[in-house]
C-alpha cells in the first residue's frame, strides 16, 4: 500500500523521433494536485485505488474503511511504509486490516512503488493534462487497462514470496 501524487505539473520521459528531429512536448507548471491511494497484491493482481485530495489520518482512515469494505469475510496483511499519517494514533484501522510496517526509507521494498511508476509512464508522461477531471479520468482509464497478470508482475517481491 502506498500514496502517489498526481498533479498538473508536465512530466516528460525519453520519446521516439525521427533522427535528427528534435522532439516537442508541451508542458504546464500547474500545482493543483490529489492523491491516489492504492492497494495491490503481488499474489492475486487485484488492486484497489481511491483517488483523495491530500495525504494524513483521515484520509488514510477512510481508504483503509473503503478497502476493508472490498474485503468483508477475509483477514488482510497491508504491507506499507512508516509514513507520520500511517503511524497516527489517530488512524482508525478495521478489524480484518492488519499493518505491517517496512523498515523506514526503503522505497525499493515497498511493491506498489513499481505500480506507480508503470501508472505514471502510462497516464501522465508526454502527456498534456489541462484540469484535475482530465489527469483523474486519464489515470482511471490506466488503472482500469491494467490485467492482474500485469499487477502481478509490476509487484511482485522476493521477500514477499518468501514469507508465504
Amino acid at each position: 500500500m502506498d500514496e502517489g501524487r498526481f498533479g498538473l505539473k508536465s512530466t516528460y520521459t525519453r520519446t521516439w523521433t525521427l533522427r535528427g528531429a528534435t522532439p516537442s512536448v508541451r508542458v504546464i507548471q500547474g500545482y493543483k494536485n490529489f492523491y491516489a491511494y492504492s492497494c495491490a497484491s503481488p499474489e492475486s493482481g487485484d488492486q484497489f485505488t481511491l483517488f483523495l485530495p491530500e495525504v494524513n489520518s483521515v484520509m488514510m482512515s477512510l481508504f483503509l474503511e473503503e478497502f476493508s469494505k472490498e474485503h468483508q469475510g477475509e483477514h488482510v496483511l497491508v504491507v506499507l511504509d512508516q509514513a507520520g499519517w500511517h503511524l497516527s494514533k489517530k488512524l482508525r484501522i478495521p478489524k480484518n486490516i492488519e499493518l505491517f510496517y517496512l523498515p523506514p526509507y526503503s522505497p525499493e521494498l515497498n511493491p506498489v512503488e513499481r505500480f506507480w511508476r508503470h501508472l505514471k509512464a502510462a497516464a501522465t508522461h508526454n502527456i498534456l493534462h489541462w484540469t484535475l477531471d482530465e489527469l483523474t479520468d486519464s489515470l482511471q482509464n490506466a488503472i482500469q487497462t491494467l490485467t492482474t497478470e500485469k499487477v502481478r508482475t509490476l509487484c511482485h517481491c522476493d521477500y514477499l514470496c518468501q514469507i508465504n
